[in-house]
């Protein structure tokens, strides 16, 4: 196997000798059963499987753990989420690792599932993957008594171009790069390397030549310990001179830390320094570093001492089973250090001791109230944090202000638990079986719209219950969407009736309304319904509902009104208007206002059948006959109305002179008539002494008068008979 340089940091390959597994045309080969890597490099695990040629592979995958009674494969894994690849090459089952830490050091097997009747096969043994640091050292190769070949060597094989940092008496010797280095030394003179990269990690400092250069050496680079524990940090160190002083130090704290009564320095042999730390505490989580001082030398190493890293304790929690208002769990009190699991323990309840027991693992049940920590046995006062149910999620929207149509607005589910909550989001709708919106702490609107009002409420769930929050309502305001207008009644409008014309419209806040007509910026009407107590013909045409808020831009909606009503009175008109004369063409033109347009019928007064129909009557040749009163008639299905119009002809040329000559004779006869009655008068003054017989003349006269006045009389008759 070898290493090779990756921008993630090292890629394992394994090149060593081919492990076969397999019988009858089944096996897996792998390139290697034991592969070492260093933390946070990249692992590449080989292999080839084979399978009959009658037989196709449905799935193949690596896995380390199973899960009743099944493989789980890496990819579905969350402790390798993002960090695992499979090849993708036929019968080729390469697995790629990237970033390992110390919970990759695991067993692993290749499996695939054929269409095969014995289905699936396993590789074994598979390969074993153990993470370590560099494990570096410095071997020296002397060609005389002041020159020495140095080189940097690791239990796993380095790639040949690894960058490598070299120290001399602790200090960095710059520009110095590869894994050897040679030089000039003295007795006094200590060397180490490290992998550039992991400086964490560098070899012991070793002496050229005797034991008695000067160097400080810890048992261990990194401890990890519980906090409210003890711990013990090792070193050796050497003079190559009488060493005058000697102490511990750390970057991150003071040297008056390292006086406390928690803090303890002791040397129960030469050369070998301990620092004792009780009762740790988080905060004591530093890199302890030792330094000494001799008559003309002074350690002022830069290479790292020993880091102390200090975790509380953790109650994992595993359900077995619950009923409404108690759960029986499995718990295990947990610590990323491991040797915490040679330690006993003691558990709470509420903070009250329930059990003696010295195992990291407590099995009961519990109610959803109660909160449970352990604690290392003899640091109660250093217990773990309590595990609980979710307390009561609290909802918080984000922005606070007024909600508005087509903003983002996100709202976030909160609650104290530990184990930390899964949150899921939830919208009441009135289905017992509520379908969730979203998982997670925040169910964020990108654009939130109208239909998105409503109650929403979150539940907060953890393995040892689960609680919902208080519903949360969602009022989002909006403008106005177009209106609709609605007509009532809905059938025909008749003049006279009672007509409602209603605008709505879907806004929030409630929409404000105003009604127009065509041509006129007048307002009509301020509510959301226009009334016509009785609707008038001049109330048709086209009207306009607006609606507004105070949120975006009004909008409108238009509807026609047609009012339906019987014809008025009409209205007729002769063309000539002149005389008629007898002869003549003659037109009458009838109209009225109606809706629907009035159907028009002619008549003449006296007679009983239609004489026309339409609006327009035409009468060619018109004659005596012809005279007479006539009227038309308007109708639709609303009702009928009628007019009169009375004609009269005028006589022709012939007739004309006949009675000029008439009347000539009559005014003549009057002449004479008076000239007789004026004679005679004159002749009665005249004879009224001498001759009385004239009276009977007289009455002649009169007689003819009167014969005269009954001719007059007879052709006055006439006259108007003819009229």
């Amino acid at each position: 196997m070898s290493l090779t340089a990756a921008a993630s940091g090292f890629v394992v390959f394994l090149l060593s000798v081919p492990v076969i597994q397999g019988q009858a045309g089944w096996g897996v080969t792998y390139s290697s059963t034991e592969v070492c890597a260093l933390r946070g490099s990249t692992v590449v695990l080989r292999c080839t499987y084979s399978y009959p040629s009658t037989t196709t592979v449905q799935k193949s995958f690596w896995f380390t753990k199973v899960q009743d009674g099944e493989p789980v494969d890496l990819q579905t894994d969350s402790q390798y989420t993002g960090r695992v690849t499979y090849s993708s090459k036929s019968k080729d089952c390469t697995l790629t690792i990237t970033n390992v830490g110390n919970s990759d050091s695991a067993v692993y097997k290749f499996r695939f599932i054929t269409n095969h009747q014995d289905g699936s096969y396993t590789g074994d043994p598979g390969v074993t993957l153990s993470l370590t640091d560099p494990d570096l050292h410095v071997g020296t190769s002397r060609y005389s008594s002041f020159w020495a070949d140095l080189t940097c060597v690791s239990s796993c094989t380095l790639p040949p171009h690894s960058s490598y940092i070299w120290f001399k008496n602790g200090e960095k010797i710059p520009r110095k790069t590869s894994s050897t280095y040679s030089d000039y030394f003295n007795n006094a003179d200590s060397y180490s390397c490290a992998l550039q990269g992991h400086q964490d990690f560098p070899s012991p400092p070793v002496c050229v030549r005797g034991e008695t250069c000067n160097r400080v050496k810890y048992d261990v680079r990194t401890i990890c310990a519980p906090k409210g524990s003890s711990v013990d940090i090792y070193c050796t160190y050497n003079g190559h001179e009488a060493v005058t002083s000697k102490f511990w130090f750390s970057p991150e704290h003071s040297q008056h830390w390292y006086q406390s009564n928690r803090v303890q320095v002791s040397e129960r042999e030469r050369g070998r320094s301990t620092l004792r730390i009780s009762d740790l505490r988080e905060s004591d989580s530093a890199q302890h570093r030792f330094k000494f001082t001799t008559r003309s030398f002074e350690w002022r190493s830069s290479l790292p001492g020993t880091t102390l890293t200090v975790t509380a304790l953790q109650v994992q929690v595993k359900r077995i089973r619950a009923d409404q208002h108690s759960i029986e769990v499995e718990m295990t009190c947990h610590s990323s250090c491991s040797e915490v699991g040679r330690l006993s323990y003691v558990w709470f309840r509420n903070k009250q001791k329930i059990t003696r027991a010295v195992t990291s693992t407590y099995k009961g049940w519990f109610y959803l109230e109660d909160e449970i920590s352990c604690a290392l046995n003899g640091h109660d006062r250093f217990p773990s944090p309590s595990v609980y149910v979710p307390k009561f999620p609290s909802v918080s929207v984000s922005p606070s202000a007024e909600i508005v149509e087509n903003s983002t607005v996100t709202l976030t589910c909160s609650s104290d638990a530990n184990p930390a909550a899964n949150y899921t989001w939830y919208k009441k709708n009135g289905n017992p079986d509520f379908q969730p919106l979203s998982k997670g702490p925040e169910l964020v609107f990108s654009s939130v719209q109208s239909s998105d009002s409503g109650e929403f409420y979150c539940a907060a769930e953890n393995d040892l219950g689960r609680r919902t929050s208080e519903h949360f309502i969602s009022d989002v305001k909006y403008a106005p969407k177009l209106p609709s207008v609605s007509v009532s009644p809905s059938a025909e409008i008749v003049e006279g009736s009672s007509v409602t014309l209603t605008c709505s419209s879907d806004a929030n806040p409630a929409a404000n309304y105003t009604w127009f007509k065509e041509n006129n910026n007048q307002p009509l009407s301020r509510e959301a319904q226009l009334i016509f107590s009785s609707i008038k013909s001049s109330d048709s045409g086209e009207f306009s509902c607006k609606a507004e808020n105070d949120l975006g831009k009004p909008t409108y909606k238009w509807i026609s009104i047609d009012v339906k009503f019987s014809p008025k009175l009409p209205s007729v008109s002769v063309s000539p208007s002149a005389e008629i004369v007898e002869g003549s063409s003659v037109t009458l033109t009838c109209s009225s206002d109606a809706n629907p347009a009035a159907n028009y019928t002619w008549f003449k007064e006296d007679e009983d059948s239609p004489t026309a129909s339409g609006q327009i009557f035409t009468i060619s040749n018109f004659s005596a006959d012809h005279s007479g009163r006539y009227y038309c008639e308007a109708q639709n299905t609303r009702g009928r109305h009628n007019s009169t119009l009375h004609l009269l002809v005028v006589a022709g040329n012939s007739t004309f002179i006949i009675h000029i000559i008439k009347w000539t004779l009559l005014l003549l006869m009057l002449i004479s008539l008076l000239l007789v009655t004026l004679w005679m008068r004159k002749k009665k003054t005249l004879s009224s002494t001498t001759e009385p017989a004239e009276v009977i003349e007289v009455d002649v006269v009169y007689e003819n008068v009167s014969a005269v006045t009954a001719a007059q009389t007879e052709d006055t008759k006439e006259q108007e008979h003819m009229l």
